[in-house]
């Protein structure tokens, strides 16, 4: 399967297996477990939601928001449940109104679930891990 690097955004292909020990990007040679969700640009958002053969959920937010923060440190310890198996992006909408626009983003936070390059699943709100933890679940392979 095709996964992008957390570090350096390089597309490696690894084999699909169950559960990973170790996995290192063939460019940068950091870990590909890492977790850390990943902040999308209007540079970088296309490439990696086309690269990824993994499920990607995007978190539009914004620095402002008292819900978003009160989600973000949610949102990262529910992608530390999830290595290799989805990847967690977030996307600054005051930094990055063209990506809020053209996902006609109207309230934050809103999650967008992509798989295949596609959106296939919206929910808008804070959600606590839990709740983030049955969502991301859904859309497992």
């Amino acid at each position: 399967m095709r996964v992008v690097c957390p570090s350096c955004l390089s597309v490696n292909n690894i084999p699909i297996k169950e559960s990973y020990t170790k996995a290192n990007c063939g460019k940068c040679k950091n870990s590909l477990l890492n977790t850390t969700p990943l902040e999308l640009t209007q540079n970088t958002f296309d490439e990696v939601i086309v690269n990824s053969d993994l499920p990607v959920i995007v978190d539009f937010w914004a620095p402002w928001c008292g819900p978003c923060k009160m989600m973000g440190p949610n949102f990262e310890k529910s992608a530390k449940n999830f290595p290799l198996k989805v990847l967690f992006t977030k996307v600054n909408t005051e930094s990055e109104q063209t990506l809020g626009a053209r996902f006609a983003i109207r309230s934050i936070p809103t999650l967008i679930v992509f798989k295949n390059a596609k959106e296939i699943h919206r929910v808008s709100g804070a959600l606590d891990e839990s709740s983030l933890n049955k969502l991301v679940s859904q859309f497992l392979n």
